[in-house]
């Protein structure tokens, strides 16, 4: 009896062993192919900064998604400013960034840089609004730019900087990595299906909710325009449609406050809602591979039109 007792325990231990072994080359499978095809477990970083919340980190470089993300020293996205080029300055919200989703190569600012003689900096992130651009520019300088172009949208007359946690609290703004590809995709992407959100949400989901942000004007655009000014190269406003807009042919009314802003400071304002169509959105607000063309498109014109001399 007892021998058959042993045995029926071996073979149960034998049981459990390879089960444990299986398991284990389901997930080291599951991993590999996670990282490798997909890219999870190596997600775009961020840091916060105390003069304009928060951006990607630096020197950082990888595939996601298919597509080929950088960021330079200076938390840009694009390489490091050329000395020996005429640098023209592109800054903004996750429209100009393009986010994760985007190839650097697909860039707006990046299609600028390899189809002309000039070089254009990317310096954007998600939601920012005219007051963060301002920010980085006045700790960073203006690079010896001799021209700078802000894209933003209509709901940017008045998204003011507010510093609220963002960096590693949002799951779409990480501040490390997850140790395994596995827990990231649980935790960012299947989780937040099962859980909802409520009223916890990031920064670029407010926007894409439509959450209002007030009436006060941001002093940003008034910023930048200083900021221009004082280094004696122009100031280009892209004031970007969202797809609401694009439908209607016209911009909202915090879309038609930064066009009096513009108007009354002489400030150049051009719409791409004359050049966008449905098929440039990737969603409401953000545009695709083509709808980046199109931005490089216009200014590149618009560069014709400052250095004709």
């Amino acid at each position: 009896m007892k021998f058959k007792l042993v045995s029926f325990r071996g073979k149960t231990t034998k049981k459990i062993v390879l089960f444990l072994c299986l398991l284990f080359c389901i997930i080291l499978t599951a991993e590999i192919l996670l990282r490798c095809i997909w890219g999870f477990g190596t997600m775009p970083l961020y840091v916060k900064s105390d003069k304009y919340e928060y951006m990607f980190a630096p020197n950082q470089e990888m595939t996601r998604f298919g597509e080929y993300f950088f960021t330079n020293s200076y938390c840009q996205r694009n390489q490091e400013p050329d000395s020996t080029k005429i640098i023209i300055l592109g800054i903004g919200d996750s429209v100009i960034n393009g986010g994760s989703q985007t190839h650097n190569d697909s860039l707006a600012t990046n299609i600028i840089s390899k189809e002309t003689d000039f070089q254009m900096l990317n310096i954007s992130a998600g939601s920012w609004g005219p007051d963060n651009c301002a920010a980085y520019l006045k700790q960073w300088g203006t690079f010896n730019a001799k021209a700078i172009f802000v894209l933003l949208s209509s709901h940017d007359a008045n998204d003011i900087m507010n510093f609220s946690p963002t960096v590693g609290i949002h799951k779409s703004f990480p501040a490390k990595q997850y140790p395994l590809a596995i827990l990231e995709v649980i935790d960012r992407y299947i989780i937040p299906r099962l859980i909802p959100k409520g009223n916890n949400l990031d920064p670029d989901q407010k926007v894409l909710k439509g959450i209002d942000k007030g009436e006060k004007f941001n002093n940003g655009w008034k910023e930048l325009k200083s900021i221009a000014e004082n280094a004696n190269i122009p100031l280009i406003v892209i004031l970007h449609a969202e797809i609401s807009e694009i439908r209607k042919q016209e911009y909202n009314n915090k879309g038609q406050m930064i066009e009096k802003w513009a108007s009354d400071n002489n400030i150049k304002l051009i719409k791409d809602i004359s050049y966008l169509q449905e098929s440039h959105y990737r969603d409401q607000i953000h545009i695709n591979n083509s709808g980046q063309r199109v931005i490089a498109d216009i200014i590149k014109q618009e560069l014709k039109l400052i250095f004709k001399n």
